[in-house]
């Protein structure tokens, strides 16, 4: 089971002030992990990637074990403190401004 924690805003959308617990299948990386958590939350799909491209929108950004894995590629594996559920991935809305 993946543990994801999202921004508040998010979880508002779908109605959930927890993290999300998800099964991927097969290799998880971002791309799996993003895939399962629309297809569990479909109100989701274009709020953290771009619908068309896929790739991330510009103020998220993606952590797990300490690490920032937003410019990661979406098809790298994720570390296995978050495959094994040890450690939560986060999708984070990032700030802006002065």
């Amino acid at each position: 089971m993946i543990r994801v924690v999202l921004p508040a805003h998010l979880k508002t959308l779908i109605n959930q002030h927890r993290e999300v617990v998800l099964d991927v299948a097969g290799p998880v990386t971002q791309r799996s992990l993003l895939d399962a958590l629309e297809s569990q939350y479909p109100v989701l799909n274009g709020t953290i990637r771009d619908p068309t491209t896929q790739r991330r929108r510009p103020f998220i950004r993606f952590f797990a074990c300490e690490l920032d894995l937003s410019h990661a590629s979406p098809d790298d594996v994720l570390p296995d403190e978050v495959v094994s559920g040890a450690e939560q991935f986060f999708v984070v809305g990032a700030m802006a401004g002065g």
